[in-house]
């Protein structure tokens, strides 16, 4: 996979404040805002900074959390899952292997089918809906 490099300024110039806050700064949605959290059309979630494909609607699933979140990736060289030991906890973060933006991170505590989590922010996604 080819890596998209851009500087701050030119990411800066590409997302809005709040797109930018978290897939280039590890920011955070506030639970139960972001716009994919109920949505049930069918389609590819992609980065919304490179449009590298990282989730199928099929893998979507409610888990409560208040984030959109999928158990499975649709391919797992598509993600990179980094250990995040900010804010005081042990997490696993998961970033866009294309463009090394944040997406949110992975637990341990999906569905059975794979038992993984991926609570990922709506505002790092864009839906590519399929008929």
């Amino acid at each position: 996979m080819d890596k998209i490099k851009k500087s701050e300024t030119e990411w800066k110039k590409l997302l809005d404040e709040k797109t930018y806050n978290i897939t280039r700064k590890s920011g955070t949605e506030q639970a139960f805002t972001g716009k994919y959290l109920h949505e049930k059309s069918n389609g590819i979630y992609s980065c919304i900074c490179c449009g590298n494909y990282l989730f199928s609607s099929d893998a979507k699933f409610d888990s409560g959390s208040g984030w959109p979140s999928f158990f499975e990736t649709i391919n797992n060289s598509n993600v990179k899952e980094v250990d995040d030991s900010s804010h005081g906890m042990t997490r696993t973060e998961v970033i866009c292997a294309s463009c090394d933006s944040h997406l949110g991170h992975v637990f341990n505590d999906g569905p059975q089918s794979t038992g993984l989590r991926y609570c990922i922010n709506s505002a790092s996604l864009k839906l590519e809906e399929i008929e």
